[in-house]
Protein backbone atom coordinates (compact mmCIF):
# COMPACT_ATOMS: atom_id res chain seq x y z
CA UNK A 1 0.00 0.00 0.00
CA UNK A 2 1.36 3.86 -0.27
CA UNK A 3 1.24 6.41 1.62
CA UNK A 4 -0.12 10.00 -0.81
CA UNK A 5 -0.22 13.33 -0.14
CA UNK A 6 -2.43 15.20 -2.23
CA UNK A 7 -2.22 19.13 -2.67
CA UNK A 8 -5.25 21.45 -3.54
CA UNK A 9 -4.87 25.11 -3.36
CA UNK A 10 -8.41 25.70 -2.04
CA UNK A 11 -11.23 23.01 -0.61
CA UNK A 12 -14.07 25.47 -1.91
CA UNK A 13 -17.02 23.61 -3.54
CA UNK A 14 -15.55 23.12 -7.08
CA UNK A 15 -15.04 20.56 -9.71
CA UNK A 16 -11.41 20.01 -9.20
CA UNK A 17 -12.27 20.03 -5.61
CA UNK A 18 -14.90 17.36 -5.49
CA UNK A 19 -12.58 15.31 -8.07
CA UNK A 20 -9.50 15.30 -5.40
CA UNK A 21 -12.23 14.44 -2.58
CA UNK A 22 -13.23 11.62 -4.64
CA UNK A 23 -9.87 10.49 -5.41
CA UNK A 24 -8.76 10.63 -1.82
CA UNK A 25 -11.39 8.31 -0.42
CA UNK A 26 -11.40 5.55 -3.37
CA UNK A 27 -7.67 5.29 -1.94
CA UNK A 28 -8.59 5.43 1.55
CA UNK A 29 -10.63 2.66 0.20
CA UNK A 30 -8.71 0.43 -1.15
CA UNK A 31 -6.15 0.50 1.54
CA UNK A 32 -3.42 3.35 1.00
CA UNK A 33 -2.99 6.13 3.68
CA UNK A 34 -4.13 9.54 2.37
CA UNK A 35 -3.71 12.84 3.30
CA UNK A 36 -4.88 15.87 1.88
CA UNK A 37 -3.32 19.80 2.42
CA UNK A 38 -4.64 22.73 0.94
CA UNK A 39 -4.56 26.22 1.53
CA UNK A 40 -6.44 28.85 3.79
CA UNK A 41 -10.58 28.33 2.78
CA UNK A 42 -12.09 31.57 2.68
CA UNK A 43 -15.08 33.48 0.51
CA UNK A 44 -18.81 32.43 -0.37
CA UNK A 45 -18.00 29.55 -2.76
CA UNK A 46 -18.10 27.26 -0.04
CA UNK A 47 -16.51 23.82 1.32
CA UNK A 48 -15.69 20.68 1.32
CA UNK A 49 -13.68 20.56 4.61
CA UNK A 50 -16.61 18.95 6.68
CA UNK A 51 -16.81 16.10 4.11
CA UNK A 52 -12.89 15.29 4.63
CA UNK A 53 -13.08 15.20 8.21
CA UNK A 54 -16.78 12.79 8.34
CA UNK A 55 -14.86 10.61 5.73
CA UNK A 56 -14.10 7.00 7.60
CA UNK A 57 -13.44 3.89 5.93
CA UNK A 58 -15.06 0.85 6.96
CA UNK A 59 -12.38 0.01 9.13
CA UNK A 60 -12.43 3.76 10.61
CA UNK A 61 -9.47 5.00 8.92
CA UNK A 62 -9.80 8.50 7.50
CA UNK A 63 -8.17 11.68 5.65
CA UNK A 64 -5.42 12.96 7.20
CA UNK A 65 -5.53 17.02 6.39
CA UNK A 66 -2.94 19.64 6.58
CA UNK A 67 -3.58 23.20 6.47
CA UNK A 68 -0.49 25.12 4.35
CA UNK A 69 -1.13 28.53 5.69
CA UNK A 70 0.87 30.27 3.05
CA UNK A 71 -0.63 28.72 0.05
CA UNK A 72 -3.02 31.22 -1.74
CA UNK A 73 -4.51 31.50 -5.85
CA UNK A 74 -3.11 34.95 -6.33
CA UNK A 75 0.27 35.11 -7.67
CA UNK A 76 2.52 36.34 -4.51
CA UNK A 77 5.89 36.24 -4.98
CA UNK A 78 7.00 36.45 -0.72
CA UNK A 79 4.26 33.75 -0.06
CA UNK A 80 4.53 31.43 -2.86
CA UNK A 81 8.22 31.35 -1.65
CA UNK A 82 7.05 30.50 1.59
CA UNK A 83 4.43 28.25 0.48
CA UNK A 84 7.20 25.94 -1.50
CA UNK A 85 9.03 25.78 2.21
CA UNK A 86 5.81 24.62 3.84
CA UNK A 87 4.91 22.67 1.42
CA UNK A 88 8.69 20.74 1.41
CA UNK A 89 8.49 20.71 5.23
CA UNK A 90 4.93 18.83 5.25
CA UNK A 91 6.30 16.21 2.26
CA UNK A 92 9.90 15.52 4.97
CA UNK A 93 7.10 15.32 7.74
CA UNK A 94 4.61 12.81 6.35
CA UNK A 95 7.62 10.91 3.81
CA UNK A 96 5.04 9.88 1.39
CA UNK A 97 5.52 7.29 -1.77
CA UNK A 98 3.66 10.19 -4.35
CA UNK A 99 2.75 13.45 -3.78
CA UNK A 100 -0.21 14.32 -6.14
CA UNK A 101 -1.06 18.25 -6.79
CA UNK A 102 -4.15 20.03 -7.79
CA UNK A 103 -4.56 23.16 -9.82
CA UNK A 104 -2.35 25.74 -11.18
CA UNK A 105 -1.18 27.23 -8.25
CA UNK A 106 -0.84 24.24 -5.83
CA UNK A 107 0.66 22.13 -8.82
CA UNK A 108 3.22 24.24 -9.27
CA UNK A 109 4.09 24.77 -5.57
CA UNK A 110 3.89 21.37 -4.83
CA UNK A 111 5.84 19.91 -7.70
CA UNK A 112 8.80 22.65 -7.14
CA UNK A 113 8.69 21.31 -3.18
CA UNK A 114 8.13 17.70 -4.35
CA UNK A 115 10.74 17.37 -6.61
CA UNK A 116 13.51 19.17 -4.28
CA UNK A 117 12.53 16.60 -1.67
CA UNK A 118 13.18 13.70 -4.51
CA UNK A 119 16.77 15.48 -5.33
CA UNK A 120 17.78 15.45 -1.87
CA UNK A 121 17.19 11.96 -1.21
CA UNK A 122 18.94 11.04 -4.70
CA UNK A 123 21.75 12.78 -3.30
CA UNK A 124 21.64 10.78 0.08
CA UNK A 125 21.21 6.87 -1.95
CA UNK A 126 17.95 6.55 0.05
CA UNK A 127 16.19 5.53 -3.22
CA UNK A 128 12.73 4.72 -2.35
CA UNK A 129 13.03 3.38 1.50
CA UNK A 130 10.62 4.60 3.87
CA UNK A 131 8.28 6.12 0.79
CA UNK A 132 11.12 9.29 1.37
CA UNK A 133 11.67 9.30 -2.20
CA UNK A 134 8.08 10.39 -4.01
CA UNK A 135 7.04 10.08 -7.11
CA UNK A 136 5.73 13.72 -8.24
CA UNK A 137 2.44 13.33 -10.02
CA UNK A 138 -0.03 16.35 -11.31
CA UNK A 139 -3.86 16.90 -12.33
CA UNK A 140 -4.19 18.79 -14.94
CA UNK A 141 -7.98 20.29 -13.83
CA UNK A 142 -8.27 22.99 -16.45
CA UNK A 143 -6.42 25.41 -18.35
CA UNK A 144 -4.57 28.07 -16.63
CA UNK A 145 -4.22 30.22 -19.61
CA UNK A 146 -7.11 33.19 -19.34
CA UNK A 147 -9.14 33.97 -23.04
CA UNK A 148 -6.91 36.62 -24.14
CA UNK A 149 -10.29 39.83 -24.51
CA UNK A 150 -11.25 42.90 -23.38
CA UNK A 151 -9.81 46.45 -24.26
CA UNK A 152 -5.75 47.18 -25.40
CA UNK A 153 -4.72 47.03 -21.66
CA UNK A 154 -6.49 43.51 -20.63
CA UNK A 155 -5.39 42.06 -23.51
CA UNK A 156 -1.61 43.00 -22.62
CA UNK A 157 -1.91 41.97 -19.35
CA UNK A 158 -3.60 38.41 -20.24
CA UNK A 159 -0.81 37.78 -22.74
CA UNK A 160 1.96 38.05 -20.30
CA UNK A 161 -0.29 36.19 -17.89
CA UNK A 162 -0.09 33.72 -19.95
CA UNK A 163 3.35 33.64 -20.88
CA UNK A 164 4.07 33.80 -17.85
CA UNK A 165 2.33 30.15 -16.16
CA UNK A 166 3.59 28.91 -19.56
CA UNK A 167 7.01 29.35 -18.56
CA UNK A 168 6.00 27.99 -14.61
CA UNK A 169 4.21 24.70 -16.27
CA UNK A 170 7.08 24.05 -18.43
CA UNK A 171 9.77 23.91 -15.52
CA UNK A 172 6.54 22.19 -13.36
CA UNK A 173 6.49 19.94 -16.17
CA UNK A 174 10.57 18.97 -16.07
CA UNK A 175 9.84 18.36 -12.18
CA UNK A 176 7.45 15.76 -11.94
CA UNK A 177 7.09 12.25 -13.30
CA UNK A 178 3.25 12.01 -14.59
CA UNK A 179 0.85 14.34 -15.48
CA UNK A 180 -2.82 13.70 -15.22
CA UNK A 181 -5.33 14.91 -17.47
CA UNK A 182 -8.86 14.92 -17.30
CA UNK A 183 -9.50 15.89 -21.03
CA UNK A 184 -7.65 14.67 -23.54
CA UNK A 185 -8.02 18.79 -25.08
CA UNK A 186 -5.52 19.14 -22.30
CA UNK A 187 -2.92 17.57 -23.02
CA UNK A 188 -2.88 18.61 -26.63
CA UNK A 189 -3.00 22.78 -25.34
CA UNK A 190 -0.17 21.65 -23.19
CA UNK A 191 1.96 20.23 -25.59
CA UNK A 192 0.96 23.24 -28.42
CA UNK A 193 2.90 25.54 -25.47
CA UNK A 194 5.96 23.19 -25.47
CA UNK A 195 4.90 22.10 -21.47
CA UNK A 196 6.40 18.41 -21.15
CA UNK A 197 6.33 15.34 -23.65
CA UNK A 198 3.93 13.24 -24.47
CA UNK A 199 4.75 10.06 -22.89
CA UNK A 200 4.57 12.45 -19.46
CA UNK A 201 0.79 12.62 -20.15
CA UNK A 202 -2.06 10.20 -19.16
CA UNK A 203 -5.96 10.89 -19.24
CA UNK A 204 -8.23 9.83 -16.90
CA UNK A 205 -11.28 11.52 -16.63
CA UNK A 206 -12.98 13.24 -13.56
CA UNK A 207 -14.81 10.53 -11.36
CA UNK A 208 -18.33 11.56 -10.23
CA UNK A 209 -20.58 9.70 -7.58
CA UNK A 210 -22.97 7.54 -9.86
CA UNK A 211 -25.44 6.71 -7.48
CA UNK A 212 -27.10 9.97 -6.21
CA UNK A 213 -27.39 10.94 -9.88
CA UNK A 214 -28.89 7.89 -10.98
CA UNK A 215 -31.20 7.07 -8.20
CA UNK A 216 -33.30 9.38 -6.60
CA UNK A 217 -35.09 9.31 -3.52
CA UNK A 218 -38.45 10.37 -2.96
CA UNK A 219 -37.93 13.80 -2.28
CA UNK A 220 -35.48 14.20 -5.00
CA UNK A 221 -37.10 13.41 -7.91
CA UNK A 222 -38.34 15.83 -10.60
CA UNK A 223 -41.61 16.62 -9.48
CA UNK A 224 -40.83 16.72 -6.16
CA UNK A 225 -37.95 19.51 -6.82
CA UNK A 226 -39.64 21.56 -9.08
CA UNK A 227 -42.89 21.01 -6.45
CA UNK A 228 -40.20 22.13 -3.82
CA UNK A 229 -39.38 25.41 -5.96
CA UNK A 230 -42.67 26.49 -6.98
CA UNK A 231 -42.25 25.39 -10.65
CA UNK A 232 -45.24 24.21 -13.03
CA UNK A 233 -44.77 21.81 -15.67
CA UNK A 234 -45.33 24.00 -18.25
CA UNK A 235 -41.77 26.07 -16.70
CA UNK A 236 -39.04 25.79 -18.73
CA UNK A 237 -35.90 24.75 -16.58
CA UNK A 238 -32.44 26.10 -17.74
CA UNK A 239 -29.88 25.46 -15.03
CA UNK A 240 -26.48 25.85 -14.20
CA UNK A 241 -24.06 24.85 -11.74
CA UNK A 242 -21.21 26.81 -11.29
CA UNK A 243 -19.78 29.51 -8.92
CA UNK A 244 -21.53 32.97 -9.69
CA UNK A 245 -17.50 34.25 -11.05
CA UNK A 246 -16.12 35.99 -13.90
CA UNK A 247 -15.76 33.65 -16.83
CA UNK A 248 -18.91 31.01 -16.07
CA UNK A 249 -21.19 32.54 -18.81
CA UNK A 250 -24.13 33.94 -16.60
CA UNK A 251 -23.84 37.40 -18.34
CA UNK A 252 -24.45 35.48 -21.61
CA UNK A 253 -27.04 33.56 -20.25
CA UNK A 254 -29.11 36.58 -19.63
CA UNK A 255 -28.00 37.96 -22.92
CA UNK A 256 -29.72 35.26 -24.81
CA UNK A 257 -32.77 35.15 -23.06
CA UNK A 258 -33.24 39.06 -23.41
CA UNK A 259 -32.46 39.09 -27.27
CA UNK A 260 -34.72 35.90 -27.82
CA UNK A 261 -37.53 38.09 -25.86
CA UNK A 262 -36.87 41.36 -27.89
CA UNK A 263 -37.28 39.05 -31.39
CA UNK A 264 -40.85 37.74 -29.62
CA UNK A 265 -39.60 34.42 -28.49
CA UNK A 266 -41.68 32.31 -25.79
CA UNK A 267 -39.78 32.90 -22.76
CA UNK A 268 -42.16 34.01 -20.32
CA UNK A 269 -41.98 30.72 -18.84
CA UNK A 270 -38.18 30.85 -18.66
CA UNK A 271 -36.81 30.09 -15.30
CA UNK A 272 -33.04 30.22 -15.15
CA UNK A 273 -31.99 27.76 -11.94
CA UNK A 274 -28.61 28.91 -10.97
CA UNK A 275 -26.72 27.05 -8.65
CA UNK A 276 -24.04 28.06 -6.64
CA UNK A 277 -22.81 32.07 -5.28
CA UNK A 278 -19.79 33.59 -5.90
CA UNK A 279 -18.17 37.70 -5.58
CA UNK A 280 -20.02 38.52 -8.70
CA UNK A 281 -24.19 37.61 -7.03
CA UNK A 282 -25.15 41.54 -6.74
CA UNK A 283 -23.39 42.16 -10.37
CA UNK A 284 -25.56 39.27 -12.59
CA UNK A 285 -28.25 40.21 -10.42
CA UNK A 286 -28.66 43.67 -11.56
CA UNK A 287 -27.79 42.59 -15.21
CA UNK A 288 -30.84 40.15 -14.96
CA UNK A 289 -33.11 42.98 -13.12
CA UNK A 290 -31.72 45.37 -16.50
CA UNK A 291 -32.31 42.75 -18.85
CA UNK A 292 -36.22 42.95 -17.45
CA UNK A 293 -36.10 39.27 -15.71
CA UNK A 294 -37.28 38.93 -12.20
CA UNK A 295 -35.00 37.36 -9.58
CA UNK A 296 -35.75 35.28 -7.12
CA UNK A 297 -34.19 33.87 -4.23
CA UNK A 298 -35.24 30.03 -3.35
CA UNK A 299 -32.89 28.63 -0.49
CA UNK A 300 -35.25 29.10 1.79
CA UNK A 301 -37.63 26.77 -0.30
CA UNK A 302 -34.73 24.33 -0.52
CA UNK A 303 -34.24 24.25 2.94
CA UNK A 304 -37.78 23.76 3.57
CA UNK A 305 -38.48 26.98 5.38
CA UNK A 306 -41.03 28.42 2.81
CA UNK A 307 -41.39 32.11 1.96
CA UNK A 308 -38.20 34.37 2.78
CA UNK A 309 -36.89 36.30 -0.40
CA UNK A 310 -33.86 38.24 -0.10
CA UNK A 311 -33.19 39.18 -3.87
CA UNK A 312 -35.29 42.05 -5.06
CA UNK A 313 -38.80 40.44 -5.92
CA UNK A 314 -39.19 38.58 -2.63
CA UNK A 315 -40.74 34.59 -2.84
CA UNK A 316 -43.27 35.48 -5.83
CA UNK A 317 -41.96 33.68 -9.16
CA UNK A 318 -43.91 35.94 -11.80
CA UNK A 319 -46.00 34.01 -14.52
CA UNK A 320 -45.42 37.24 -17.45
CA UNK A 321 -41.63 37.24 -17.61
CA UNK A 322 -38.81 34.82 -16.99
CA UNK A 323 -37.08 34.67 -13.63
CA UNK A 324 -33.82 33.89 -12.43
CA UNK A 325 -33.58 31.61 -9.20
CA UNK A 326 -30.75 31.96 -6.99
CA UNK A 327 -30.18 28.63 -4.71
CA UNK A 328 -27.02 30.49 -3.31
CA UNK A 329 -24.88 27.77 -1.74
CA UNK A 330 -26.04 23.71 -1.55
CA UNK A 331 -23.92 21.09 -0.69
CA UNK A 332 -22.84 18.87 -3.31
CA UNK A 333 -24.96 16.28 -2.41
CA UNK A 334 -28.42 18.32 -2.66
CA UNK A 335 -26.91 19.57 -6.62
CA UNK A 336 -28.02 15.89 -8.34
CA UNK A 337 -32.18 16.43 -7.60
CA UNK A 338 -31.52 20.41 -8.82
CA UNK A 339 -30.19 19.07 -12.22
CA UNK A 340 -32.85 16.88 -12.06
CA UNK A 341 -35.56 19.20 -11.98
CA UNK A 342 -34.16 21.19 -14.90
CA UNK A 343 -35.46 20.64 -18.84
CA UNK A 344 -31.67 21.47 -20.08
CA UNK A 345 -27.82 22.33 -18.43
CA UNK A 346 -26.47 25.92 -19.61
CA UNK A 347 -23.01 25.83 -19.27
CA UNK A 348 -21.17 28.55 -21.51
CA UNK A 349 -17.68 28.90 -19.36
CA UNK A 350 -14.92 30.66 -21.23
CA UNK A 351 -12.45 27.93 -20.09
CA UNK A 352 -13.23 24.41 -18.38
CA UNK A 353 -10.44 20.86 -18.17
CA UNK A 354 -13.92 19.20 -18.43
CA UNK A 355 -16.97 20.31 -16.43
CA UNK A 356 -18.28 17.56 -14.44
CA UNK A 357 -21.67 19.06 -14.64
CA UNK A 358 -21.89 18.09 -18.28
CA UNK A 359 -21.33 14.18 -17.28
CA UNK A 360 -23.41 14.88 -14.03
CA UNK A 361 -26.79 16.27 -16.42
CA UNK A 362 -26.25 13.42 -18.19
CA UNK A 363 -26.44 10.86 -15.42
CA UNK A 364 -29.73 13.13 -14.64
CA UNK A 365 -31.33 12.80 -18.31
CA UNK A 366 -30.50 16.36 -18.68
CA UNK A 367 -29.17 17.68 -21.92
CA UNK A 368 -26.10 19.88 -21.91
CA UNK A 369 -25.99 22.78 -24.19
CA UNK A 370 -21.89 24.25 -23.81
CA UNK A 371 -19.35 26.11 -25.41
CA UNK A 372 -17.13 24.69 -27.35
CA UNK A 373 -13.77 25.43 -25.24
CA UNK A 374 -11.11 22.85 -23.86
CA UNK A 375 -12.40 19.38 -22.73
CA UNK A 376 -16.37 20.39 -23.48
CA UNK A 377 -16.87 18.80 -26.55
CA UNK A 378 -15.53 15.09 -25.07
CA UNK A 379 -18.45 15.10 -22.90
CA UNK A 380 -21.28 17.22 -24.64
CA UNK A 381 -20.82 15.74 -28.37
CA UNK A 382 -22.33 17.90 -30.71
CA UNK A 383 -25.52 16.09 -31.89
CA UNK A 384 -24.90 13.48 -30.02
CA UNK A 385 -25.03 13.87 -26.21
CA UNK A 386 -25.96 18.13 -26.66
CA UNK A 387 -25.35 21.13 -28.08
CA UNK A 388 -22.22 23.14 -27.91
CA UNK A 389 -21.84 26.80 -29.08
CA UNK A 390 -19.11 28.79 -29.95
CA UNK A 391 -17.75 31.02 -27.61
CA UNK A 392 -18.85 34.33 -26.87
CA UNK A 393 -21.35 33.94 -29.64
CA UNK A 394 -24.89 35.30 -28.04
CA UNK A 395 -26.81 34.57 -30.82
CA UNK A 396 -26.08 30.50 -30.79
CA UNK A 397 -26.56 30.14 -27.49
CA UNK A 398 -30.06 31.77 -27.73
CA UNK A 399 -31.08 29.24 -30.92
CA UNK A 400 -29.57 26.18 -29.02
CA UNK A 401 -31.46 27.22 -26.25
CA UNK A 402 -34.65 28.36 -28.17
CA UNK A 403 -34.44 24.56 -30.21
CA UNK A 404 -33.83 22.42 -26.62
CA UNK A 405 -37.70 24.32 -25.60
CA UNK A 406 -39.03 23.76 -28.72
CA UNK A 407 -37.64 20.37 -29.61
CA UNK A 408 -38.17 18.22 -26.21
CA UNK A 409 -38.46 14.64 -28.21
CA UNK A 410 -34.88 15.40 -29.74
CA UNK A 411 -33.86 16.76 -26.48
CA UNK A 412 -34.62 13.75 -24.76
CA UNK A 413 -33.07 11.63 -27.30
CA UNK A 414 -29.71 13.01 -27.02
CA UNK A 415 -29.64 13.16 -23.57
CA UNK A 416 -30.35 9.35 -23.06
CA UNK A 417 -27.53 9.11 -24.97
CA UNK A 418 -25.11 11.03 -23.20
CA UNK A 419 -26.37 9.40 -20.09
CA UNK A 420 -25.22 6.00 -21.59
CA UNK A 421 -21.96 7.61 -22.28
CA UNK A 422 -21.45 9.10 -18.64
CA UNK A 423 -21.94 5.93 -16.81
CA UNK A 424 -19.27 3.87 -18.72
CA UNK A 425 -16.76 6.67 -18.46
CA UNK A 426 -17.20 8.81 -15.87
CA UNK A 427 -17.67 6.71 -12.36
CA UNK A 428 -15.29 7.76 -9.52
CA UNK A 429 -14.07 3.81 -9.09
CA UNK A 430 -12.81 4.11 -13.04
CA UNK A 431 -11.15 7.25 -12.13
CA UNK A 432 -9.37 5.73 -9.17
CA UNK A 433 -8.24 2.40 -11.30
CA UNK A 434 -6.58 5.04 -13.54
CA UNK A 435 -4.55 6.74 -10.62
CA UNK A 436 -3.41 3.23 -9.51
CA UNK A 437 -2.25 2.90 -13.45
CA UNK A 438 -0.47 6.25 -12.69
CA UNK A 439 0.81 5.84 -9.61
CA UNK A 440 2.07 2.41 -9.96
CA UNK A 441 3.85 3.12 -13.41
CA UNK A 442 5.73 6.46 -11.61
CA UNK A 443 6.89 4.58 -8.73
CA UNK A 444 7.97 1.56 -10.05
CA UNK A 445 9.94 3.95 -12.43
CA UNK A 446 11.31 5.43 -9.21
CA UNK A 447 12.50 2.17 -7.98
CA UNK A 448 13.92 0.94 -11.78
CA UNK A 449 15.97 3.93 -11.47
CA UNK A 450 14.17 6.62 -13.09
CA UNK A 451 15.07 9.24 -10.52
CA UNK A 452 15.86 13.03 -11.02
CA UNK A 453 18.44 14.98 -12.79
Amino acid sequence: MLRILHISTRLILGGSQENTVLSCEGQARLGHEVHLAFGPIYGPEGSLLERVQRFATADGRGITTHVVGSLCREVSPIRDVLAVREVRRLIERVRPDVVHTHSSKAGIVGRLAGWQVACATARADQGTAGGAYPAVVHTIHGPPFMPVEGGAIKRLKRRVGNAVYTLAERAAAARCHAVVSVADAMTAQFLARGIGTPGLYTTVRSGIELGPYLHPGPTETRSAVRGALGLGEGAFVVATVARLAEHKGHEEILAAVEALGRKGGQVAAWRLLWVGDGWWRERLTARARAAGLAVVDVSARLAGGGGGGGAGEGDAIPADRPAVLLTGLVPPERVPALVRAADVLCHPSAREGLPRVVPQALLCGVMPVATDVDGTREACIDGVTGKLVPLGDVGALAAALAWAAEHPAERAALAAAGKRMAEEQFSAEAMVRGLEGVYGRAVEGLRGGEGVD
